[in-house]
């Protein structure tokens, strides 16, 4: 553990910030696998609904440096792409 009051406060702050990390992140593959089940379903409306929501997210996501934007843009066409086939 650190001495100095000031590596002691950067822990702690490294800690919440890796848990807010965590649950952003938890959050997308949630929202990615409910995409997903959307998709197999075959309702277009619920699948559209599940595809912008999912977007947004990792464009959000993408925002904050969670997710590479190289990443983020490779998951959005993934998605795009499903959407078009369920359509």
């Amino acid at each position: 553990m650190a001495n100095i009051k000031s590596a002691k406060k950067r822990v702690l702050v490294a800690e919440k910030k890796n848990m807010q990390n965590k649950m952003i992140k938890s959050q997308l593959k949630t929202d990615i696998k409910k995409f997903n089940a959307a998709a197999e379903s075959g309702d277009k409306a619920a699948t559209e609904a599940a595809m912008k929501k999912t977007v947004k997210a990792i464009d959000k996501a993408a925002s904050k440096g969670i997710l590479h934007k190289n990443t983020a843009a490779n998951k959005k066409s993934a998605i795009m792409k499903r959407a078009n086939e369920a359509k």
